[in-house]
């Protein structure tokens, strides 16, 4: 290539931006995955995400100090930490890393639904509890996140109107119904529906 063409208007108003843009997605995209490997306690993987992120920050850094006159650098820097953001956040969700905890509440008896649960290799407590309109049965399950479309699709089959929550789990030892089955990886997943 020319070595002209890196001192001309075109790549300095034109190519250094979208630089600017994509380096800044790469490294908001990564800080955010950080984040959310720290929240979950992924030591390594967040020490990995930090280098990466710092080392494509000081890059596009770099370029913006050594140019504060082109406002073209301030947008693409700008619009490049939004779409960051943005795009950390769906790469997280399709990534679905670690467990998570569903706490569901039903007034109507909930045996259908915890013998299909636990036949599909779901474990879980069930505690009998008193709501605002009488008896209610509580059923607690920690499950991979990955599982979760699986799961609430069967909650709203048996019980459609259940009261549920989800929150994220930091750690889960070892015991039994933290794991998914291959068995009920093929009874979920089986034409992309509960059976």
């Amino acid at each position: 290539m020319d070595p002209a063409f890196f001192q001309s208007q075109t790549f300095n108003l034109v190519v250094i931006p979208i630089l600017i843009f994509l380096g800044r997605i790469l490294d908001v995209t990564v800080g955010t995955m950080r984040i959310i490997f720290v929240s979950r306690g992924f030591r390594l993987l967040s020490v990995i995400a930090g280098f990466v992120e710092i080392m494509v920050w000081l890059l596009v850094l770099r370029q913006i100090m050594a140019n504060l006159n082109h406002w073209s650098y301030f947008l693409a820097y700008a619009a490049g930490f939004s779409t960051g953001n943005y795009i950390g956040i769906t790469i997280e969700r399709h990534l679905a890393i670690g467990y998570i905890i569903v706490r569901v509440i039903t007034q109507k008896e909930a045996y259908g639904l915890e013998r299909y649960l636990r036949n599909h290799d779901f474990m879980m407590t069930v505690l009998d509890a008193r709501g605002d309109a009488g008896p209610v049965k509580v059923l607690f399950m920690v499950i991979k996140r990955k599982a979760l479309g699986e799961v609430l699709r069967v909650i709203r089959k048996f019980h459609p109107l259940a009261f549920y929550t989800i929150e994220d789990v930091r750690h889960v030892s070892q015991g039994l119904g933290t794991q998914l089955t291959r068995r009920h990886k093929f009874l979920f997943r089986r034409n992309g529906k509960a059976k």
